[in-house]
């Protein structure tokens, strides 16, 4: 095999073959088995790889605690009471099943329940429904299908669950998609996430004109997004009354276990059948979910698949037995009143803030107000005051809003918030949803043990959730935490203000700038996106697409280099435009048209460079082609001018030494600027003077205004220093006027003393203008004349002064 592996031609096949005989020889070692070292070894490198996410679930099992402990050892205590006998089996596993149902039931005041234990949270709803249907179809256990054909059955959802909910249950019961429907929320009062009572009323008398039959209603107790509840009471009351089944489940669902309860809440353990996650809230891995439900069928109940006979199976519930004892009841309340108190002191910190508006302000009123007001006006306050009550979760929803959306909040009494969200312009929420996005990375990225994170909302848009119920117990999340995140935020709340300010001025200036387009980008987080136009002249759009790709790599790899605050990216990596400049949050202080025309200068100086380059080629060839045919037509002209006698090796040396010959024949160099060939005299001229004198400093394209010691670019100045530069540059302006008014009249002078001496003899340059050549002095004649021109530019100004003198007699 390893003979064929190199006799292979393709490198890579070869390195395939190599891993696969590898992975049969361990496969081949492993029939024999191996140790337990061994298999906790690998079982370690797969849990904590390298990668950072990897790291970081790491850290956070690190914080499961002692409770945790309990739960796993369930787990596995779970496996060896299996193997035990039938009959004690039966009777363990009946007793750890008894025990924590009576628990749970006691904890969250759900009288005379039965519980069921599922991996997955959505499998409790789902055998509920199994057991409706059974109650209510009679012949569905040998019918099937056939029985529902005739009257189908109404499953009612809110909109505001959890994504895919519905669609998942008609999928596993074999239902058509027509079976679901999904509830609105409410548009008009209260909050917006609370589901509209009068509306699925409507909807229920519909379905049954229409020969269905409405079997199951799924409430919330603390909605996915926002952690509202519905008006559970109320819908206790219209479920009874058409004899449908009430399912409820959220996160707030917990606070039933504390010593005060909202109404609202409250009103769930009257329900049908609730979901509880003790997993997130307790801290506790890998325990399952729990459903309490109602009934008093039992063999319905086995039918649906809520309760078993096998022994095994009742082992579910014995993690978390062991951890319900090992927190007691005085732990676990403990628990979610902790995760509340977090809530609580997050939310305090977030009024003192004017930019963020809390999930409070959707529901609760500013004040409440009979005096000169109407009916329907008393009316809006009474329902109000009664949301506030209901308004009691553990979860907290924020978002940053802009100054003036806070006063317009503020003053509006009598409308919710949902109703000014929905005369806002588009532009605007898109602007908005951007920054509190990213808004919602920072706070996660800065202060990870919080656990906020990004939801978005039907109608107030994009916004930052805490949910310490969820991640708290898990993260380890402390008051001190929760202070970090607020003063994270209250730090970040100036760059989102300043970034809103600028972003018009940005736009603007980049409108009156040549050779820039603003781009328009409203789900950029930043000052904007800017795009650098090439003035190309090339008629391939693939190749204008090519120059204008390397322009704006240029110009964002010269703009990182910059020593400046701001971060200059190609913006979104799937969204975002093409061959832009995205320039991200910014100060208060950022100096907008500096920073406009450093771009503009940039781009002109990258595109210039291209096309030197991309025109060096061509011109390099031809300059070489003629610089040949030059040079060879000054070897010919040198061959007629000494003859061929002095082309012989010995004879030429002879007549060379007797009769030496000047040569004629002129260097060429190449200009690259204006790809022409010139003579190499002027070249070396221009040395010599250099060798004289230092050069004038070289122009450079980019202008930038004075800055103070270790000041950043981009960076407005203060008055005073901004008075300052001014003064400087007016008197430096002043100095170089009167500089040029000498060296003027220097030249004028020089004019006329050249008019009244000598004719001498002259030399022209490009045929345009002649500059007098001074007599050279004998015994110089073979020198330069360089070394003679300095001499006169010397005495000029001495004669000069003469002549001024001789006008003044």
């Amino acid at each position: 095999m390893e003979t064929s592996l190199e006799k292979m031609v393709d490198p890579t096949l070869a390195e395939m073959g190599r891993n696969l005989n590898e992975a049969m020889k361990m496969l081949e070692d492993s029939q024999s088995g191996q140790n337990m070292t061994a298999i906790l070894q690998l079982v370690q490198n797969l849990m904590h790889g390298e990668d950072e996410e990897e790291s970081q679930s790491h850290r956070r099992l690190q914080n499961v605690g002692e409770q945790g402990h309990m739960s796993l050892l369930g787990h596995s205590l779970a496996a060896y009471i299996s193997v035990l006998d039938k009959e004690r089996l039966r009777k363990l596993t009946t007793r750890i099943l008894s025990d924590t149902t009576l628990w749970l039931c006691r904890l969250f005041r759900y009288e005379n329940g039965s519980a069921y234990y599922h991996e997955d949270d959505r499998e409790g709803l789902l055998k509920v429904c199994k057991l409706i249907i059974h109650s209510n179809y009679e012949d569905y256990a040998t019918e099937g299908f056939n029985v529902l054909h005739n009257k189908p059955p109404v499953l009612y959802i809110s909109a505001a669950c959890r994504t895919g909910l519905g669609q998942y249950i008609c999928n596993q019961l074999g239902l058509p998609i027509s079976c679901m429907c999904s509830v609105p929320c409410n548009t008009m009062f209260g909050s917006q996430h609370q589901m509209d009572v009068a509306l699925l009323e409507r909807l229920i008398k519909d379905d049954i004109e229409c020969g269905k039959l409405p079997v199951l209603l799924v409430a919330n107790a603390g909605t996915p997004g926002a952690g509202h509840t519905d008006k559970l009471a109320r819908l206790k009351e219209l479920c009874n009354q058409y004899k449908m089944w009430l399912h409820v489940e959220g996160v707030n669902l917990a606070t039933l276990t504390l010593g005060y309860v909202s109404s609202s809440v409250l009103a769930a353990t009257k329900c049908d059948s609730m979901t509880l996650t003790l997993g997130p809230w307790l801290g506790l891995p890998a325990v399952p979910a729990v459903t309490l439900y109602r009934h008093e069928d039992p063999s319905l109940s086995l039918a649906a698949g809520l309760t078993t006979s096998q022994p095994v199976e009742k082992l579910r519930a014995l993690p978390l037995w062991l951890s319900l004892q090992y927190l007691g009841h005085d732990g676990i309340v403990n628990r979610i009143k902790y995760a509340s108190q977090l809530s609580q002191r997050l939310l305090e910190n977030l009024r003192k803030l004017s930019s963020i508006r809390t999930s409070e302000v959707i529901t609760k009123p500013k004040e409440l107000t009979f005096t000169g007001k109407s009916v329907g006006n008393i009316l809006g306050n009474i329902l109000l005051a009664i949301v506030e009550d209901e308004f009691n979760s553990p979860v907290v929803v924020f978002r940053f809003i802009q100054d003036h959306q806070k006063s317009a909040l503020d003053g509006a009494q009598y409308q919710t918030a949902a109703v000014q969200e929905s005369t806002k312009d588009s532009n605007e929420r898109e602007i908005d949803d951007a920054l509190n996005r990213w808004l919602g990375e920072q706070l996660g990225q800065l202060v990870p043990t919080s656990g906020v994170d990004v939801v978005e909302l039907e109608d107030e848009g994009v916004c930052i959730r805490f949910s310490p119920l969820m991640t708290a117990a898990v993260l380890n999340t402390t008051p001190e935490h929760v202070d970090q995140l607020a003063k994270c935020l209250k730090t970040k709340i100036p760059i989102l203000i300043s970034t809103l300010q600028l972003r018009e001025e940005f736009k603007q200036e980049v409108y009156r700038t040549a050779g820039l387009t603003y781009i328009e980008d409203l789900n950029w987080p930043g000052l904007g996106a800017v795009r650098y136009e090439a003035s190309s002249e090339e008629p391939d759009p693939e190749k204008q697409l090519l120059a204008m790709e390397k322009i704006t790599t240029g110009l964002l790899k010269k703009l990182k280099e910059l020593d400046s605050d701001l971060i200059f990216s190609t913006g979104p990596e799937f969204e975002g435009e093409k061959n832009c400049i995205y320039v991200g949050m910014v100060t208060d202080n950022l100096d907008v048209p500096e920073l406009v025309e450093t771009i503009a200068a940039l781009g002109r100086e990258i595109e210039e460079s291209s096309k030197l380059l991309e025109n060096m080629t061509e011109v390099v060839r031809k300059g070489i082609i003629e610089a040949e045919q030059q040079l060879q037509k000054a070897n010919e002209a040198r061959l007629l001018e000494e003859g061929l006698l002095r082309q012989l090796p010995v004879v030429g040396s002879v007549l060379n030494w007797l009769s030496p010959v000047h040569s004629s024949v002129q260097g060429r160099s190449f200009n690259l600027a204006g790809g022409s060939l010139e003579s190499t005299d002027k070249l070396y001229a221009l040395k010599a003077q250099a060798s004289e004198g230092s050069p004038p400093p070289t122009p450079t394209i980019i202008h930038t205004k004075h800055k103070s010691p270790g000041q950043k670019l981009f960076r407005r100045s203060s008055r005073t220093s901004a008075s300052d530069t001014v003064s400087e540059t007016s008197m430096g302006h002043t100095e170089e006027m009167e500089e040029s008014q000498t060296i003027t009249e220097t030249t004028r002078l020089e004019g006329e003393n050249e008019v009244h001496k000598s004719p001498t003899s002259s030399v022209q340059l490009n045929g345009d203008l002649e500059f007098p050549r001074p007599p050279q002095p004998e015994g110089k004649a073979g020198g330069t004349s360089n070394d003679t021109k300095v001499a006169h530019q010397t005495s000029e100004p001495a004669e000069a002064e003469e002549l001024e003198k001789e006008d003044l007699r």
